[in-house]
Order: structure tokens, then sequence, then C-alpha cells
């Protein structure tokens, strides 16, 4: 069975870390006969009328599990560490899903709105009803967050991934058949729609990030020279400055990127 564990709005302007590190974070906790699939990141709305950290983006961790026995321990333990590593200042929220459950597809279409509009508390909480979401401090949120990144993370064709298997160790250049051996499918974008050899090159610019696209990750490059190929996507560069992010006219918060 796999189990879907959605974090959002962790951190604050002076963080050491965001809420994609402390989803990642999260694979430590798992009890025994659980493992980590991936951690998602998803991108929702930015908005004036939205409080957000950097880009407005929240997690999710994708947990296969044995059987469901251990669901009320996996919330347990998801609770315990939003409380442990959420920040002062911060607004946690936490919704934790599993797959086929009750309310999913309720989930799904609340988290495709969180794409396209501002969202209240109240319309995340009827979103969810028979699913686990909470909220852990200050205005709770990050409930919506939360989530929106379990039902995009269900629906499985948005997001990228921050974790999947030995994803943060692949070098600069790797073959085509080394990221499909790491259950990585490798797409091309490429307009007269060549596919990829096996023996082909693929540069990774050292930040690789396959999206979630048919429940699968898929890495889409585009032809670079012969026999090479370029992931889409690049680390985004940080300025050191806080951003400065308007709600409803005043100033909600100054804060600054780690996703």
């Amino acid at each position: 069975m796999r189990v879907y564990i959605g974090f959002d709005d962790t951190d604050h302007a002076d963080a050491d870390r965001g809420t994609g590190k402390l989803a990642r974070w999260f694979k430590r906790e798992l009890p025994e006969g659980c493992r980590i699939w991936g951690v998602v990141r998803q991108q929702l709305l930015v908005h004036d009328d939205i409080p957000y950290t950097s880009h407005n983006s929240s997690a999710c961790a994708v947990v296969d599990v044995e059987d469901d026995s251990v669901f009320g321990d996996l919330i347990s333990r998801a609770v315990e560490h939003i409380e442990r590593y959420s920040l002062d200042g911060s607004d946690p929220g936490l919704c934790v899903a599993h797959e086929g459950g009750p309310g999913i597809s309720r989930l799904i279409d609340f988290s495709r709105k969180c794409t396209r509009r501002v969202v209240t508390q109240k319309e995340a909480l009827e979103a969810a009803s028979g699913i686990h979401l909470s909220g852990h401090g200050g205005t709770n949120q990050g409930i919506i967050g939360a989530a929106a990144a379990v039902g995009l993370t269900a629906d499985g064709w948005s997001g990228r991934f921050i974790e999947f298997g030995e994803l943060r160790h692949v070098p600069e250049r790797v073959t085509v058949s080394e990221l499909e051996g790491l259950n990585i499918l490798v797409v091309s974008l490429d307009r007269d729609s060549r596919i990829p050899a096996h023996e082909d090159m693929v540069l990774t610019k050292n930040w690789l990030r396959p999206r979630l696209w048919g429940n699968r990750a898929i890495l889409p490059v585009v032809p670079k020279d012969q026999g090479v190929w370029e992931s889409l996507g690049e680390k985004r560069q940080k300025n050191g400055k806080a951003q400065r992010v308007v709600c409803s006219g005043s100033v909600m918060a100054e804060r600054s990127c780690f996703s």
C-alpha cells in the first residue's frame, strides 16, 4: 500500500532548512517494513493574497508499506516529526492519506484548485473529510499546502522529485541506461521525437530532478549534441535577499528561498 504524507509551511526568513528538506528527513522516522518511494515538491498558486516562504511550494513524502496496520503509527511519527523540526514563526500543516482511501478523489480535485485560485482552510478541511489533516502552529495555514501536496502527488501528474532512490548521488554525466537502472525513465522533448538510446549520455547539470508523470519518475531531456542530451531545469540561484510577500495589502512575510 502507498501512503502520502504532505508537509507545508515549516520554515521562516532565517531558516537553515525548508519544507522540502523536512519532508526528505522523514525517511529516518519510518517504522519497520516501510520505505520511502520518493519525495515530491508541488508548486501551488503564487498570488499576492497568499503568504508563502519563497515560491509557495509544498512537499509530499510517498511511503510504501506492507499493510495498513502501520497507518496510525505513520501519522503519529509524522506529527512528532513536524512538531520537532518546524520552526517558530511558521504555520505548519500535515496531511496523511493512503491510496484508494475514502475521499482521495475529492482531495485531488481540491489540490487542482490550489494551483489556479486562492483557497481557504475551510475548503481544505472539507476536502479532507475522512483524511488526516492537522495544523501544528501559528495560523495553521499550512494545512492547505499539505492537503494540496497529497492530492497532486496522488493524482500522479505533477511535481518534481527531490528524493528518489540515489537521485542526489547521480553524477553530472550519466547514461540513459544508468538512469533507467534507477527507475528513472528518460523522455525526449525533441520536436522530431527522437528517442534517446541506452548508450546516450545525459547532462544533469548536477541537478537531477525527474518529474512525476503517470505515477513514474520521468526525466524530460532535449538534444544537446549527437548522442548527448540535457535534462530540463537547473538549480535556482539564491541571491541572499529575502522575498517580500504581500497578503491583502500588508506584508505577511519576508522569507528566503530554501527549496
